[in-house]
């Protein structure tokens, strides 16, 4: 795991910040990322379509793709960013899927936003922390407390972000929103937080050998009780429509529009004081040499495909079509099991640990 003080150091270095005791202003730390993000991008390093992102300091890539449904626009924005804060061992990976009239708005503002605000507020903690001169008897004490760090960055980043999309002149988010999923890999350790239903799987493998899916997030949807519980106990309401049986929205009071098939989100503000909330669940793994490869994607590719599926396909892809390949079946799926429904945008972010296991997983 990365050092905290060397953390300090390396972003210190990125930003220009003096070594003393008062932080930099906020807006200065959000100009200095957009300068990190821009030569990460000329490098190689930062990805907002489809493709690939590979580093050179580190065994982990990352294959995306995206597709457009049938439903207008595409709302869904993907990010890779691989070396994120000048670290070489670390990589952030998002999906952002927006919803309503704005959403691709409101998607594409989150994304430019999450790096830039994850990266202050986590310097302010790690700063704060390394002035403590705290002394870790243990390797699991000094992840435990990082990781708090990560999920308080997170929080108080969400609340930050989504304030800014409330505010936003151009951008109308009071019946838009998007949802996001993100990840960090920070050496062996991932931190996932999830806001909304797109959905994070850990392929692993078992002694004998077998692939095994595992879910890292939960589908944050009004059916979950209390996701239900809290948009009820704030005025709002929960239910199906007639011709949507199984499909559960959480709708303002007296049934009005628009019902939200989500239970969080950015956005959506005509929601936000009936229980829809911003709020993400921050949650951390630590991977061992059996894992193989993280998989995240968007509502439209789980509403056709299983953990196991995707999977599957990754695994017998290669590498780098990886994506791609899960999205064209996802498309498949969708036509073959829901024609009637207007198919949603897909879009997945494959993020390998070993690229040594591609050679056996193309040759299977």
């Amino acid at each position: 795991m990365v050092l905290f003080q060397s953390f300090v150091n390396e972003l210190a270095r990125s930003v220009s910040i003096k070594k003393e005791k008062k932080c930099q202003k906020d807006d200065d730390g959000r100009r200095a990322v957009k300068e990190m993000a821009k030569a990460a991008k000329k490098n190689g390093l930062l990805l907002k379509s489809c493709g690939v992102v590979k580093s050179t300091k580190a065994n982990s890539f990352a294959s995306v793709f995206t597709n457009k449904g049938q439903k207008g626009v595409n709302q869904d924005r993907v990010l890779v960013w691989e070396e994120f804060g000048c670290q070489g061992d670390m990589m952030l990976c998002g999906i952002f899927d927006g919803h309503g009239l704005w959403g691709h708005l409101v998607a594409k503002r989150v994304r430019k936003l999450v790096p830039a605000f994850l990266l202050c507020n986590w310097q302010k903690s790690v700063a704060a922390t390394s002035s403590l001169h705290l002394d870790f008897k243990m390797e699991s004490d000094e992840y435990i407390h990082g990781f708090d760090l990560w999920k308080q960055s997170y929080l108080k980043s969400y609340a930050a972000i989504d304030q800014d999309l409330k505010q936003h002149t151009g951008i109308d988010s009071f019946r838009s929103g998007t949802t996001a999923l993100t990840i960090i890999k920070q050496g062996n350790y991932l931190i996932t937080a999830n806001l909304g239903d797109s959905r994070a799987v850990l392929a692993t493998t078992s002694e004998d050998g077998k692939l095994i899916p595992i879910q890292l997030t939960t589908d944050l949807k009004p059916n979950l009780p209390e996701e239900a519980n809290r948009i009820m106990e704030s005025g709002g309401e929960v239910y199906c429509m007639e011709d949507e049986k199984g499909v559960y929205r959480a709708w303002m009071p007296n049934g009005r529009s628009p019902g939200f098939a989500i239970s969080r989100a950015f956005g959506d503000h005509c929601m936000k004081d009936f229980g829809l909330i911003s709020v993400p669940e921050v949650t951390h793994t630590k991977l061992t040499k059996r894992d193989q490869f993280v998989i995240l994607a968007s509502d439209g590719v789980w509403d056709v495909m299983s953990n196991e599926e995707a999977v599957k396909i990754v695994y017998s892809s290669g590498g780098e079509r990886a994506a791609e390949r899960v999205v064209k079946r996802a498309i498949h799926e969708w036509k073959r099991k829901r024609s009637s429904i207007a198919m949603d945008d897909m879009s997945v972010i494959c993020l390998f640990f070993h690229s040594h296991s591609l050679s056996s997983a193309s040759s299977h």
